[in-house]
């Protein structure tokens, strides 16, 4: 596709206008609608697009041609294919592209589209929108264009890198999110700018307006493919009114169950998760926390003064923990969060929801700052986000590796939990000088006994812990052990929400 028209169709895009957009041309337009209510995009959605006309198995029948592709015809190493709006995606979205001079919208083109045996002809008028796009790249061989990223559905995105496949998602903002008394606000993109790389460029620009009732904001996407592919995002926010929780860099994922988890389902599977646990690093301290899911939301609250980073990380490589051999969850990504510029003082909020399969994305991490944005001023925010399949461990090879909770079998009162650390400064400790352990738990149970013990049949040390819940006890228990060498901390300190299962509730 290039500019003035659509390669292979006879349907023009709105002629290419001279004229630079750039992130502070989106941010005007940010500031701008801020000043007026929220429209929803759904108002534009053409009936015949509705679920109640519009069903899954026909929406499935509608397939994009890739012979379509932006840029395919100018050889770039990225390509970008579009979605059919419709069916649940009823919030369609205006795209566009741009150049370093010019830029265009694309119009919506029943001819990008195989419909099979859907016969859609006449019903959707050029200005309906798309639902999103994804974004192809030769990620994994030269020779083959492979998904890098698909942008869908309110604020959500995904990425991929190298040897991975979609699991874990991104989103704009999240609002009110695992608020107990109030209905959480979904902020959605309206509007995306493509950024047509030059010959040879290795990275992908998007800029994106994201809308809702509370407020309106600028996005900027430098996308980096590569074994870790990178996304420096930045934005720029206006709130109309302030909700009581803003969400920043938050990310979605799912958890069902896994090697902690004491009941699992009647399932023929070990585990069954996109993501094993939440990654949290201060100025001070390395956290772990395993994921896991009660009869009720949990929601977790880390305070931070400083923080270096967080994310969702799936850990666990191993196939042979899944058995998954149609999702492939040890091939899903880890996604970290590194701030750029000082973030201040906040909390790392982890919102865990039950589910009773693996189809409801029931988790989420994000970032929630202190200091609270004032209506209508502008109000900055810029991170990198490292999709990969060990990022948030790059820098420390010392951490948890499993955790494993059961009832102790000579005392039902109690819980065993086996937890085990490796890395190359924990191997290089002999059973002479073993690490030292440090436990602790919240005053709802007592920590009856705790030893470390060289895993004989791996290259870490094992902490066994025996933890006693008091008697009647019906909240969540938090955990906590670190390793030392002397007055060093080894790695990370390892903490765990221990909720009390609902049938023994009084």
């Amino acid at each position: 596709m290039s500019f003035a028209f659509l390669v292979g169709t006879a349907c023009p895009v709105a002629l290419a206008e001279k004229g630079k957009v750039d992130f502070e041309v989106v941010t005007r337009l940010a500031r701008q609608r801020a000043e007026a209510p929220f429209h929803s995009p759904k108002e534009h959605l053409p009936a015949a697009l509705h679920a109640d006309q519009l069903n899954y198995d026909n929406y499935r029948e509608i397939r994009f041609k890739p012979d379509m592709a932006l840029w395919k015809e100018d050889g770039q190493k990225f390509q970008v294919q579009f979605f059919h709006p419709g069916y649940i995606y009823h919030e369609p979205v205006q795209l566009n592209e741009f150049t370093s001079t010019h830029y265009q919208r694309i119009r919506f083109a029943m001819d990008f589209f195989d419909y099979g045996k859907l016969d859609l002809k006449g019903k959707v008028p050029f200005d309906t929108g798309y639902a999103g796009f994804r974004v192809h790249y030769p990620l994994n061989r030269p020779d083959v264009m492979d998904e890098l990223a698909v942008f869908q559905g309110a604020s959500y995105f995904r990425l991929l890198a190298q040897g991975l496949r979609y699991g874990i998602s991104g989103r704009g903002l999240a609002l009110d999110c695992g608020e107990k008394g109030r209905v959480e606000e979904f902020p959605i993109f309206t509007d995306f700018w493509l950024g047509k790389p030059a010959p040879g460029e290795t990275s992908l620009t998007i800029y994106a307006l994201l809308d809702s009732v509370s407020v309106t904001g600028a996005y900027r996407f430098v996308l980096q493919p590569g074994a870790c592919t990178l996304a420096d995002v930045e934005s720029v926010l206006f709130f109309r009114k302030v909700p009581g929780t803003i969400g920043v860099a938050p990310l979605t994922s799912m958890f069902w169950f896994g090697e902690n988890t004491e009941r699992k389902p009647d399932d023929y599977r070990e585990e069954v998760h996109d993501s094993d646990g939440l990654c949290l690093v201060t100025e001070s301290e390395r956290i772990w926390r395993p994921l896991s899911t009660g009869s009720d939301l949990r929601h977790s609250v880390f305070v931070v003064n400083k923080l270096k980073g967080f994310g969702l990380l799936q850990r666990d490589r191993r196939h042979d923990h899944y058995e998954d051999i149609f999702n492939f969850y040890h091939q899903t990504p880890s996604v970290f969060i590194e701030p750029v510029g000082e973030w201040g003082e906040g909390e790392v909020r982890l919102v865990e929801l039950s589910t009773k399969d693996e189809y409801l994305d029931n988790v989420v991490a994000f970032w929630h700052p202190k200091v609270q944005p004032e209506p209508m001023q502008p109000w900055k925010m810029a991170y990198r986000m490292k999709w990969g399949s060990n990022a948030g461990s790059e820098s420390s090879p010392d951490g948890v590796r499993s955790t494993r909770v059961g009832v102790d079998i000579h005392d039902s009162g109690a819980l065993q939990f086996a937890i085990d650390f490796d890395g190359p400064a924990l191997q290089a400790l002999t059973e002479a000088s073993p690490p030292g352990c440090v436990p602790s738990c919240s005053p709802n149970a007592h920590i009856a006994e705790a030893q470390v013990v060289k895993h004989p049949f791996a290259t870490g040390w094992r902490v066994m812990l025996k933890l006693v819940p008091a008697s009647g006890n019906q909240n969540p228990v938090d955990v906590r052990v670190s390793l030392s060498s002397g007055s060093k901390p080894l790695g990370e300190t390892w903490t765990y929400l221990w909720s009390p299962p609902a049938d023994k509730a009084p």
